[in-house]
């Protein structure tokens, strides 16, 4: 699949760090570092605008080394980017840790994965079908 990219970074273009991954990189692009204090956030420009075809999205999501090792996620995960947005990508980071943690420009700060995605009608009904679930909800499998 063929999707229109503007990169006005200083980075190349986001990429797949293996073969079969289905997450790019990301990363910030930023003038100066930016301090995150602990359970602090901030919008974190990336310097990349996409077109996507209608019917999907991109969906950005944390990278699982920077949350372990650091205590850094996404505070909207995944962020949803509609095909319709052509703003700047930014990512919403925030410092879960109890640590200060320092984000350089260019350091890979999420991922983003394009994704298909339904649009649904509704049909009102009186009543749905029953499951043997029924309205059992959280936990609810887990109980004996």
């Amino acid at each position: 699949m063929k999707i229109k990219i503007v990169n006005q970074s200083k980075h190349p273009l986001p990429e797949y760090a293996t073969p079969l991954a289905a997450g790019m990189d990301l990363r910030a692009n930023i003038d100066e570092p930016v301090l995150l204090q602990p359970l602090e956030r901030s919008l974190v420009p990336t310097g990349v605008y996409v077109q996507l075809p209608a019917g999907y999205e991109a969906q950005i999501r944390p990278r699982s080394g920077l949350a372990l090792r650091n205590g850094i996620t996404l505070l909207n995960t995944p962020g949803t980017i509609d095909a319709d947005y052509r703003g700047e990508i930014g990512v919403i980071l925030v410092n879960l840790s109890t640590e200060p943690f320092t984000i350089r420009d260019g350091e890979r700060i999420c991922q983003m994965v394009i994704a298909p995605h339904a649009r649904v009608e509704w049909e009102p009904v009186e009543a749905l079908e029953q499951t043997v679930r029924g309205d059992g909800g959280f936990g609810h499998t887990g109980k004996q």
